[in-house]
């Protein structure tokens, strides 16, 4: 089979080998990680907070919910020009596009979470006289925990998608431009190593969110066993 359509593992091998070593996709990753990374905390932070006050503000919940439904029912690709004649070409347009999409998973799971808490320890904290600060942190975030950490998960697999659907429509750096322009230049190998290295990023990130999860939330589900 030709080496336009599908090339050998060796060809791809040799290609990720060598762009590494000369240091060809180095900017290009740096790049790449520094969008997912930035958008993922940006898009996790207000997602995390908003989820706390959907949570526990009926009122709000009912204000907000439509306009975050529709922000998320719009594909995101679609609203990848629009934030590139916004924002610019640079890596502003393309955080921007990641934390929108890491938002969601973060707020669902923040809201969901600390809404359906065990009423007995909740009941034990209003017969202690809890004001309503005192027993979101000391509960209802904590037993949230692990529910908020998986949102966390789906939204680091998210962050990946994010950054490159933004370099993707205008970019002239990082791992999804070097996809469009190895298209250009028929050079499927060089594709296929970019592909590698985005899973490898997301790999990554992924396994150091379930480090953490597995880390934060082992008290909980010490308890929970009991």
């Amino acid at each position: 089979m030709s080496e336009l359509v599908l090339p050998a593992p060796s060809v791809i091998f040799h290609t990720l080998i060598d762009g590494l070593m000369t240091g060809y996709f180095t900017a290009h990753i740096i790049r790449t990680t520094l969008e997912i990374v930035l958008g993922l905390i940006l898009g996790s932070l207000f997602g995390f907070i908003i989820g706390i006050l959907m949570g526990e503000s009926e009122f709000l919940r009912k204000l907000l919910s439509p306009y975050i439904i529709a922000s998320q029912a719009v594909p995101k690709l679609a609203l990848a020009p629009l934030f590139i004649l916004w924002f610019g070409f640079d890596m502003t347009s393309k955080v921007i596009i990641t934390a929108l999409i890491c938002f969601f998973p973060l707020l669902e799971n923040t809201m969901s979470s600390i809404q359906y808490v065990d009423k007995q320890k909740l009941e034990l904290f209003r017969m202690l006289k809890a004001s309503r600060w005192q027993t979101l942190i000391h509960l209802k975030i904590p037993a949230g925990l692990p529910g908020i950490l998986a949102g966390l998960r789906v939204a680091v697999v998210l962050a990946v998608v994010g950054a490159v659907v933004g370099e993707f429509i205008g970019g002239s750096e990082g791992l999804g431009a070097l996809i469009i322009a190895s298209q250009g230049m028929m050079d499927t190998p060089l594709m296929f190593a970019s592909l590698i290295l985005l899973t490898i990023i997301g790999m990554v990130l992924y396994q150091l969110v379930n480090i953490a999860e597995k880390r934060w939330s082992k008290p909980y589900m010490k308890e929970t066993k009991k």
